[in-house]
C-alpha cells in the first residue's frame, strides 16, 4: 500500500495546491483556546472629547467588520468634569478593560486631570508605549522599535501641591519603595515574555539622589533576577539626546512618571508621530488601552470639522487589547491591516503626509483585512 501511495503522493506535490490543500506558510502553531474562549467579551467605551469619538468610533467600524468578540458598553465622559461618574469606574472594574479617547485636561485653575484619576483609582501602575518604524513611512531613524514603561501613580503626578506663602508653590514629588520595584518588576517581566535583551532604567539620580537613588536601587535589586536581560541606567538629559541622535540602541525603557511621559512622547516622534503609536495602562485587574503618546490629545476644531484624525494609534492599541483579550488571530488581522494600508501609502492623514480622512483611512484599512 505504501509504494501505491508514492506515486499519488508525488502527483499531489508537483501540482499548485487548490482551494481545499492550499497550506498558509506564514502561520505559525495553532493557538488552543480554552472551552468558551470565544465567548464575545466587554469592553468599556470611553469616546472623549474632540477627536476621540472620531476615532473611538473607526475602531468600532473595524471590530464589527471582523466580528470580533467584543461588545463595547459606551459612557460620556469628558475632561472637564470634576470626577470621572462612580458608573464608569464600576463597568470597568466589572469588564476589567476600556478603550478610551483623549480626555482633554484644563489648565490651572485646580481640577485635576481625569486621565490620572483613572489610573489611580484602578491602580494602572504601568503606562506601556510602543514606539516603532512602521514600513513605507519615511522617518530620520530606521530601526527603531522601543518600548517605554513608565510608573503611572507616584511621582510628580501624585497631586500634592500647596502655596507655602503667597507667591511660593511647594510640589512634592513621591518615591516609594513599593511602587519602583514593581514598575520594574514589570518591566523586567515584560521583556522575558516578549525575548526583548536590554532593559535601560532612566533617572536623575545624581541630583535627586534620595528620590531617584531609591528608584534606581529598586531597579538594581530586581535586574539581578533576570540575568538573561542586559540591564544599564541614563541620565534623563542624555537620554533625550541619546534618542534623537541614536535611537536604535535603545530597546525597553523603564521610568519613574514624569520622565516616561517626555521619553515616551520624544521617541514617539522619532518613530514616526503620536498619530501611529500605541499604548496602554494596565495594573493587576484592569487595563485601559489608549492611544500610546500623547494620550490626552484631542486634536482641534479644524482637524475635527474636517474629520482628518489620524485613527492608526487607537487602531493598533486596540490591536494591544484584543491580545490582552487573548484573541490573538483577530490581533494579527488588525495590525496585518493597519501596516499594509501605511506601508501602500494612498491613504494617509496628514500629519503623516497625506489628506485623507479619517473615513478613508477605515475604509481602506477594511478593504486590507484578509
Amino acid at each position: 500500500m505504501a509504494r501505491k501511495a508514492i506515486p499519488v503522493l508525488k502527483q499531489l506535490l508537483s501540482k499548485p495546491p487548490g482551494p481545499a490543500t492550499r497550506l498558509n506558510p506564514a502561520r505559525s502553531v495553532t493557538y488552543m483556546p480554552r472551552p468558551g474562549d470565544g465567548t464575545p467579551r466587554p469592553v468599556t467605551l470611553i469616546p472623549g472629547d474632540g477627536i476621540g469619538p472620531l476615532v473611538t468610533g473607526a475602531v468600532e467600524q473595524v471590530m464589527e467588520a471582523m466580528h470580533a468578540p467584543v461588545y463595547f458598553e459606551r459612557y460620556e465622559v469628558r475632561g472637564d468634569m470634576k470626577r470621572v461618574p462612580e458608573e464608569v469606574i464600576e463597568s470597568i472594574k466589572k469588564n476589567k478593560v476600556c478603550l478610551k479617547g483623549g480626555l482633554v485636561t484644563p489648565m490651572g485653575g485646580g481640577v485635576s486631570s481625569l486621565n490620572v484619576q483613572l489610573r489611580k483609582e484602578l491602580d494602572l501602575y504601568a503606562s506601556l508605549v510602543n514606539c516603532f518604524n512602521l514600513p513605507g513611512l519615511p522617518t530620520r531613524h530606521e530601526n527603531v522599535d522601543i518600548v517605554v514603561i513608565r510608573e503611572n501613580t507616584e511621582g510628580e503626578y501624585s497631586g500634592l501641591e500647596h502655596e507655602v506663602v503667597p507667591g511660593v508653590v511647594e510640589s512634592l514629588k513621591v518615591i516609594t519603595k513599593f511602587c519602583s520595584e514593581r514598575i520594574a518588576k514589570y518591566a523586567f517581566e515584560y521583556s522575558y515574555l516578549n525575548n526583548r535583551k536590554k532593559v535601560t532604567a532612566v533617572h536623575k539620580a545624581n541630583i535627586m539622589k534620595l528620590a531617584d537613588g531609591l528608584f534606581l536601587e529598586s531597579c538594581r535589586e530586581v535586574a539581578t533576577k533576570y540575568p538573561g536581560i542586559q540591564y544599564n541606567e541614563i541620565i534623563v538629559d542624555n537620554c533625550c539626546m541619546q534618542l534623537v541622535s541614536k535611537p536604535e540602541q535603545f530597546d525597553v525603557m523603564v521610568t519613574p512618571n514624569l520622565y516616561g511621559n517626555l521619553v515616551a512622547n520624544t521617541a514617539a516622534g522619532i518613530a514616526g508621530g503620536t498619530g501611529v503609536m500605541p499604548g496602554g495602562n494596565v495594573g493587576a485587574d484592569h487595563a485601559i488601552f489608549e492611544q500610546g503618546a500623547s494620550a490626552g490629545n484631542v486634536g482641534n476644531e479644524k482637524l475635527l470639522e474636517q474629520k482628518k484624525a489620524n485613527p492608526v494609534a487607537l487602531l493598533l492599541s486596540s490591536a494591544m487589547m484584543l491580545r490582552h483579550l487573548q484573541f490573538p488571530s483577530f490581533a494579527d488581522r488588525l495590525e496585518t491591516a493597519v501596516k499594509q494600508v501605511i506601508k501602500e501609502g494612498e491613504y494617509r492623514t496628514r500629519d503623516l503626509g497625506g489628506h485623507s480622512t479619517t473615513q478613508e483611512v477605515v475604509d481602506a484599512v477594511l478593504a486590507a483585512l484578509d
